[in-house]
């Protein structure tokens, strides 16, 4: 099993099967528009700009379960990212990443990697190799600029 086996919908509602970025390294964050870790969104922003020729993915899952600091619409969500932050990396409709509801690729990763792994509270990262392995999980207050996983990112990426 990899990540590659499933798939999201953008933000907009089209298909978004994880497939298409085989070969690339993709950083998978769930969001929120409403948290003191919003700011989060700019240095995302940075990685995505800086290495996205180079073939990494940054890929924004917003959701609503941690305190419920993602009450938008998703028109809402893209139109707070777009006019606060200038993004424009790949974003999907909103998912649960918690619980029964949670999203398939989330329990995917409780099976190979655990309970632990699972988000604790919003931009908790993973990083996906480009077989569409679970590389590495960075806890929420991670900011995404942060040394380690920048190295990691580097090293997917030469």
């Amino acid at each position: 099993m990899s990540a590659h086996q499933f798939e999201f919908r953008t933000i907009k509602g089209e298909a978004l099967p994880l497939s298409e970025y085989e070969g690339k390294a993709v950083l998978v964050v769930n969001t929120a528009s409403r948290c003191g870790l919003t700011p989060q969104y700019r240095e995302l922003q940075g990685l995505w700009e800086r290495y996205r020729a180079r073939g990494l993915v940054v890929l924004g899952v917003p959701c609503n379960d941690f305190g419920a600091q993602e009450p938008g619409t998703e028109a809402e969500i893209i139109s707070f990212c777009e006019v606060n932050y200038d993004v424009d990396f790949p974003m999907t409709v909103k998912h649960s990443v918690i619980g029964e509801g949670a999203h398939p690729f989330y329990k995917w990763i409780a099976e190979v990697a655990g309970e632990d792994a699972l988000p604790k509270w919003n931009f908790h990262k993973y990083l996906i190799g480009p077989e569409g392995e679970l590389v590495e999980v960075f806890g929420s207050r991670v900011p995404p600029d942060d040394a380690a996983l920048v190295k990691q990112i580097e090293e997917l990426l030469a």
